[in-house]
């Protein structure tokens, strides 16, 4: 493999490396109200049809500098999922639903990864200067390091509350930076990072209080 090819590659890798942390966050808190055969189920389907669409959109990546709202479709799931992860967590356990129906699980982890990677997409196709079997080999490469870390994830905040809330935390930021980020809101307000960080925190705080909210909800007893 020519010197140049072998750079592009690594450049690669090290990219989806650095941004695999908050992919395979989203789909541990996906994923982590499904019985455990299920979960290691939908985060190999989920991540296969992730870096499957990735390759398609990284080719073509280019444009999608110019799809507005779709970072904010996005972010808005982000949160979402960081609140009915937090709902469950208040919850008594049988009271948790199955949300988790498999197919629901797998599309979100693929919507999420989508939407969460048009930077990574974009410096991935950067890096492999069109080359599509290199785009091809290092998305693919993410994979296992997606899922090992969902795997990860999901079993400690299973033996530890406080990752729970440190990972809803950081799907808040996520998914503020991510709404904030989006073409149409950055081009209409062009906030200021002071305003990114205000913006941040109160979507943490709302998500703690609303996740909380509506776990003490769920465990209650149905009216008769």
């Amino acid at each position: 493999m020519p010197t140049g090819s072998v750079s592009r590659l690594l450049s690669i890798v090290l990219i989806d490396l650095v941004l695999a942390g908050d992919n395979a966050l989203v789909i541990a808190m996906a994923v982590r109200a499904l019985p455990r055969p299920q979960q290691r189920i939908a985060s190999i389907c989920g991540a296969l049809a992730a870096v499957t669409l990735r390759i398609a959109l990284t080719i073509v990546a280019t444009r999608l500098l110019d799809v507005e709202f779709l970072k904010l479709a996005g972010g808005a799931l982000v949160i979402w999922i960081a609140v009915k992860v937090l709902a469950d967590a208040h919850s008594a356990p049988e009271k948790v639903p199955a949300h988790g129906r498999l197919i629901g699980a797998i599309g979100l982890i693929v919507f999420a990864d989508i939407t969460m990677s048009v930077d990574n997409i974009l410096a991935v196709a950067g890096a492999a200067r069109g080359s599509v079997s290199l785009i091809a080999f290092g998305l693919a490469l993410s994979i296992p390091f997606v899922v090992f870390g969902s795997g990860l994830i999901a079993t400690l905040m299973d033996r530890f509350r406080v990752i729970v809330y440190l990972g809803v935390g950081i799907l808040g930021k996520v998914g503020a930076e991510m709404m904030l980020t989006d073409r149409f809101v950055a081009r209409t307000l062009n906030p200021a990072q002071t305003f990114v960080w205000i913006v941040e925190g109160l979507i943490i705080a709302c998500i703690l209080l609303a996740g909380k909210y509506f776990g003490k909800r769920r465990g209650k007893p149905d009216a008769t």
